[in-house]
């Protein structure tokens, strides 16, 4: 199951800690659907005032390092000392995931550097500064947006990337890069496969929080891109009883489409309320792939978009087998940015984790699908397009392998 909100994470001081290994990708295998056109051309970023472009003698180094050798330095920051235990859990399975990506590259020159992000905000910049003191060209993390805002500036005066786990779009672009579960790639997906299919009135149930306003910002992004019409939007209170009765009013509007950027209980209560169920195709986000809503008979026949079935699998059983236990669900994200770090590994020194490179636009071969980054520091991924099914929920439209045309 994947998530599309973040979570709560915090976390106090950590020295940096060097670990070996890395891991390389292999290239993407041809794709069977195509969802995307190459992006557009790579702007460039506002040159950094004091890059962090050379080797120095004061920099982290491992022992036996071959003569003139420069090591890839990458950094990453997490909340590993929260106040909140589910939050060291997450903390301690993602610096897991990243130490079994470094592993997995077995490249001797790689040092991954550890800092804490404390509880967002401030402590998170003073982790970034302790981490270029030592030479990072690039970090991964931190998880929380006001982390990640707090670092951007850091980061920016040196000329390093950042691949930030936070879904706060604000603090995305000149050098951060957002390599998290965006639910707009989701609403994308879902809402470009329902047009093809013949649906042009749109209409949503978004709750009346963050996550409501961004599913809400998605959809009439996506609709309007489809050439389709968004004929109301109506927010809700994200309890059962408070949603009975948007979702029994929402008829007024005549769509013939409903998106529920809703899971749960409370998505439970609402779906059998939709009017002219006949007529009208639900669709949903990442909250609907969710193995406790079963065979739900009210989501009969609705869509949602999300990775593939079983796409983590072979990185789960590989966890698994390392640390004796199932990864956390954002684990996969620290995996990805550490071997997409890997991957870029093999070009010159302090100039091999540029904008261009970051931003091939074939995307790369995540955990859990291919992924790559837009001009504006957001992710897009490669999703499938589910279907609710009584034995469960059915692929019926499949994730793309790459962004690029057939012969592009």
């Amino acid at each position: 199951m994947r998530f599309s909100l973040p979570r709560s994470f915090a976390i106090a001081a950590l020295m940096g800690i060097a670990v070996l290994a890395g891991c390389a990708r292999p290239a993407p295998p041809p794709a069977p659907e195509v969802v995307a056109e190459a992006p557009t051309p790579i702007p460039e970023d506002p040159p950094a005032p004091n890059p962090l472009d050379r080797d120095l003698p004061a920099y982290l180094r491992l022992p036996n390092l071959a003569e003139g050798a420069t090591p890839v330095r990458v950094g990453i920051i997490l909340p590993l000392t929260s106040t909140n235990a589910g939050t060291r859990a997450l903390a301690q399975s993602m610096l897991k995931a990243a130490q079994l990506a470094m592993f997995d590259a077995r490249n001797p020159n790689m040092i991954l550097m550890v800092e804490d992000e404390g509880n967002g905000g401030a402590p998170a910049a003073s982790a970034a500064r302790r981490l270029l003191a030592q030479g990072s060209e690039v970090i991964v993390g931190p998880l929380f947006g006001t982390s990640a805002a707090a670092v951007a500036p850091v980061t920016r005066e040196r000329g390093v990337p950042v691949l930030a786990f936070s879904t706060e779009k604000s603090v995305a672009g000149r050098g951060v890069y957002l390599i998290s579960f965006l639910p707009g790639n989701e609403v994308a997906r879902v809402v470009g496969f329902a047009a093809q299919h013949g649906n042009k009135r749109f209409a949503a149930l978004v709750p009346n929080n963050a996550y409501g306003e961004l599913t809400a910002e998605a959809l009439r992004e996506a609709v309007a891109t489809a050439k389709g019409e968004t004929v109301t939007v109506t927010k809700f209170t994200p309890t059962p009883s408070a949603a009975m009765t948007p979702a029994r009013e929402i008829g007024a509007a005549n769509p013939d489409a409903v998106m529920i950027a809703q899971g749960g209980p409370v998505l439970r209560a609402m779906a059998p309320l939709v009017p002219n169920r006949d007529k009208t195709k639900l669709l949903g986000t990442g909250l609907w792939d969710d193995e406790t809503l079963g065979r739900e008979a009210a989501l009969e026949g609705g869509w949602y978009a999300a990775p593939e079935p079983n796409a983590d699998v072979d990185f789960v059983a590989k966890y698994r087998a390392s640390f004796g236990a199932a990864p956390a669900t954002l684990a996969s994200l620290a995996y990805d940015g550490v071997a997409l770090v890997a991957l870029l590994a093999q070009g010159q020194p302090y100039k091999r984790f540029t904008k261009p490179n970051l931003m091939d636009p074939n995307g790369f071969a995540g955990v859990t699908g291919t992924f790559r980054f837009r001009p504006d520091g957001t992710s897009e991924r490669g999703l499938a397009v589910l279907e609710m099914t009584r034995e469960g929920p059915k692929v019926i439209g499949p994730a793309p392998k790459t962004f690029q045309r057939p012969g592009s």
